[in-house]
């Protein structure tokens, strides 16, 4: 169970990340659009594990991987940005979120599953 300031402080770097993202670094996604749809705090609140979904993305691991390299900078960027609201700048972990790929192929199978009508009652009281 995540602390009230835990959740306080992923917002932050939600809303924090997102403008860097949009502003400073969008040269490294090739022309997608990366959407921070998540950020899980440590109780410590040194790591932050940031969920990334992409759009219009040809290689969603290339780009997760040009972020990863870009860490130290982004950390920097957001660091200057928060250091009057964190004690400690957290290190940041990316991770692709694919929950709405998941709930997709998910939906698609309930939509191609055929079921067979039930029997009607009739039928069953005439055996």
């Amino acid at each position: 169970m995540e602390s009230k300031r835990q959740k306080q402080v992923s917002k932050q770097i939600q809303k924090d990340l997102g403008e860097i993202f949009q502003r400073d670094f969008k040269s490294l996604f090739d022309g997608a659009f990366v959407t921070i749809t998540d950020v899980k705090m440590t109780p410590d609140l040194s790591i932050g594990k940031v969920y990334l979904s992409f759009l219009k993305a040809k290689d969603r691991e290339a780009i997760l991987q040009s972020i990863r390299e870009n860490t130290k900078k982004i950390r920097g960027i957001f660091g200057n940005k928060a250091k009057s609201q964190l004690r400690i700048i957290p290190n940041f972990q990316f991770y692709i979120d694919d929950t709405a790929e998941y709930a997709q192929k998910i939906e698609d199978l309930f939509a191609n599953l055929v079921i067979p009508p039930a029997p009607e009652e009739d039928e069953e009281d005439s055996n």
